[in-house]
């Protein structure tokens, strides 16, 4: 291998570990159990765990952070397959800029998006809730979404739907028969994206939750006493093995529906 070879390698080994050694370490240090996150490791203690799930608190802001992501992934999906189904199949005036103006929460910054959404929100005199929150995660979580969907309609063989219509289906029998089933993979993979990221999202609830806690605002607000950075820990060990499964399950169920109706593979998103 030649010297810009192995620069490569090192680089590319490099940013992994600068990328993935906290990920790494918050698992070491929540089964640590010293109560001050440094080397050596003092012992081995599933306590922290316990406290966790022992804080009434922390439950009340799971239970909530749980509620938004689900009603969040699911009007996301909704108002995605809609626009998906739009803009792959059908041709009208400013579709480009109408889906561009859609996908424009993804390249946004979230704190110029939650500032915009707190200023309209109090302008209307709308109170602070769960229900804004909800309102303000369907808004970024639904670009995903659409790119996610957008994939699989376009790989989808439209002769299939004009066979079910020379059957005799109605416009909306062939969409449910034929090409929802198709597509379902493609939608389940939407619907674990958009829930992971309304349940890592923190900006957006910030600024819109009001005094109702979620999970990351709740792991924010302990930041400040350095003996619930354990209980922090563990519950950031469980965030990331759970981000990690949903992650994959989406991704799988992506690639699923790819080979399923006759796409060629494609970048994930993972």
């Amino acid at each position: 291998m030649n010297r810009q070879g192995w620069g490569l390698q090192a680089y590319a080994i490099f940013y992994l570990l600068f990328l993935y050694a906290p990920i790494i370490l918050l698992p070491l240090f929540a089964f640590n159990s010293g109560t001050i996150i440094a080397f050596p490791l003092q012992g081995i203690t599933t306590d922290w765990f316990a406290q966790m799930w022992a804080d009434a608190t922390l439950r009340r802001a799971l239970s909530n952070s749980l509620m938004i992501a689900v009603s969040a992934s699911i009007l996301s999906t909704c108002f995605g397959i809609f626009a998906a189904r739009a803009s792959t199949r059908f041709g009208f005036p400013g579709k480009g800029g109408m889906m561009a103006f859609i996908m424009l929460p993804m390249v946004l910054p979230e704190i110029i998006v939650a500032m915009s959404l707190l200023v309209v929100l109090l302008g209307m005199g709308v109170q602070l809730s769960l229900l804004t929150v909800i309102a303000g995660h369907t808004l970024i979580c639904m670009p995903y979404a659409i790119a996610v969907l957008s994939t699989a309609f376009s790989s989808l063989d439209r002769s299939l739907e004009e066979a079910a219509h020379d059957l005799g289906e109605t416009k909306w029998g062939a969409f449910r028969l034929v090409t929802l089933p198709l597509v379902m993979p493609g939608i389940i993979s939407a619907l674990l994206i958009s829930f992971t990221i309304s349940l890592d999202e923190f900006i957006i609830a910030f600024f819109l939750a009001g005094n109702e806690p979620t999970l990351p605002t709740y792991i924010f607000s302990q930041l400040r006493f350095p003996r619930a950075i354990p209980v922090i820990m563990a519950l950031g060990t469980v965030l990331v093995v759970l981000s990690i499964v949903l992650l994959a399950l989406g991704e799988y169920f992506r690639r699923r529906g790819n080979a399923r109706i006759g796409g060629k593979p494609t970048g994930g998103l993972l």
